[in-house]
């Protein structure tokens, strides 16, 4: 009998199918002393549950459910029919797995305690991002952040537990439904990124050690609300355009920093006239994606200081954000310092 050894095809001719995301946390799991499985587990119930968010989300205009749903959440937004779906997903799927004692989601109003004694971990989340956009076919997104409880496990939760600062995070991440759906994720230990294989039902590893561009010429806002902007956001982005910058705003905030993440770019989300704090959400996405763009060289401001150094005083506590490549970002508040938080 003739053995022959394994020689790797380099034909072109098939595509390779590498790492996956659940090989890829056991492989990481020794980065955690401080944990016994419980984080990559925990990891795993949020890919599960993306699993499902994109097969809803692939199907939703033939199922009839995009579209409003008829009610508005805390933040006074209507709320869209995927919105409530993705929320029960990752609620089920948070709450089964077990690692979890609570969930500050968008779509509630409150805390939610799972009542489950031996959880260690606390999940903000905002299930379903840019949802509006679903109807029109364009990029929606998840996003997470996950601490660890500050009180023991089997005590009541308490506030503590819940309002923590974003450099407390244990990991954080987000999943992009787009073209290819894709989750990209960070423990403290730089960012990857896993594409999710449809056929094989499987995230793979197709974006390792991501690095965003130390600098870029994309910015990202919503030029509409101009009439509304502080004037250091405004002298920031009159400096872009002289420079020729491009503009690209998909109105999806998952869509964006993704873009701008691999491409080198800013976000801007300002205070406005109708939102004098920001809009965006500290605790479920601000913090989320500030984390990320640390841990790949990137910068997160509110325009005084860095995102994750803010305190949070409430629970839906909005934010304003500025997020990118770490030269424009320095630019920005080497313009604006000073001027983007002065009250209407």
């Amino acid at each position: 009998m003739k053995i022959l050894p394994y020689e790797p095809d380099n034909s072109g001719l098939a595509y390779s199918v590498g790492t996956t995301l659940d090989r890829f946390i056991k492989l990481k799991q020794s980065e955690f002393p401080f944990a016994s499985g419980e984080l990559s587990q925990l990891l795993r119930d949020i890919a599960l549950a993306a699993k499902i968010v994109n097969r809803e989300t692939n199907r939703a205009g033939l199922a009839n459910i995009g579209g409003a749903f008829g009610q508005t959440n805390v933040q006074g937004e209507e709320q869209q029919k995927l919105d409530v779906i993705a929320n029960i997903r990752f609620m089920r799927a948070l709450s089964k797995g077990g690692e979890v004692c609570a969930i500050v989601s968008e779509e509630e109003d409150s805390v939610i305690d799972l009542q489950n004694k031996s959880g260690k971990y606390v999940i903000a989340i905002d299930p379903l991002d840019g949802s509006s956009n679903i109807d029109v076919n364009i990029s929606i997104g998840t996003i997470f952040s996950i601490y660890r409880r500050k009180t023991p496990p089997g005590s009541p939760i308490t506030k503590e537990d819940i309002m923590q600062p974003g450099r407390d995070q244990v990991a954080a991440g987000y999943v992009l439904y787009g073209s290819s759906t894709m989750l990209v994720y960070t423990t403290g230990h730089g960012v990857n990124g896993f594409t999710y294989e449809t056929s094989l039902g499987e995230f793979f590893l197709s974006h390792p050690s991501i690095k965003a561009p130390l600098d870029g010429s994309i910015y990202s806002i919503n030029e509409g609300l101009q009439n509304q902007w502080k004037n250091g956001v405004k002298e920031y982005i009159d400096e872009c355009k002289s420079k020729n910058f491009a503009a690209r705003y998909i109105g999806s905030l998952v869509a964006d920093f993704h873009r701008n993440l691999l491409k080198g770019g800013i976000y801007l989300y300002p205070s406005t006239e109708k939102n004098p704090d920001g809009k965006l959400r500290l605790l479920y996405e601000a913090n989320a994606l500030a984390f990320i763009a640390d841990q790949a060289g990137a910068l997160a401001t509110n325009g005084e200081i860095p995102i994750l150094n803010i305190q949070p005083s409430s629970l839906h506590q909005r934010t304003p954000l500025f997020i990118g490549s770490k030269k424009m970002v320095q630019r920005f508040e080497s313009i604006s310092k000073g001027k983007v938080l002065q009250k209407y």
